[in-house]
């Protein structure tokens, strides 16, 4: 992702990189939060900060593998709060996954920092499913 990072230079607009966080039980499940991984990696060698802390997953939503758009859409809509809204007021946001597919989960995750004040989110993903 660093490597590719000059491709789209809007990115360089961003102050804070957000990975798409995962509900706690499923992080306790899993063990890791690839996206954070991603994030973590991807602040260091574009020397940005990242917060982990900003965005929170409020409903353990199921997979989004058995939904087609509008099923995702529903699935991610509300799924998602910002909880530290003075961190983000103002701010340019990246967000963080390992993948997009329709783009639901993200929106989702823009929904609530745009809600929280954030002057724009941004997303950048390491694959794209089409």
């Amino acid at each position: 992702m660093a490597r590719y990072w000059a491709i789209y230079p809007e990115l360089a607009e961003s102050q804070i990189l957000v990975p798409v966080p995962l509900h706690r039980k499923k992080l306790r499940k899993r063990g890791y939060n690839q996206a954070e991984l991603l994030a973590v990696a991807l602040a260091e060698k574009r020397n940005l900060p990242v917060n982990t802390q900003l965005l929170r997953r409020v409903r353990n939503t199921p997979s989004q593998t058995r939904f087609g758009r509008e099923g995702r859409l529903k699935n991610m809509s509300g799924a998602f709060e910002c909880v530290l809204p003075k961190e983000v007021k103002g701010k340019i946001i990246l967000l963080i996954d390992d993948v997009a597919t329709t783009g639901a989960t993200l929106e989702g995750c823009a929904e609530a920092l745009k809600k929280a004040g954030a002057k724009k989110v941004m997303a950048y993903t390491l694959a794209r499913e089409i």
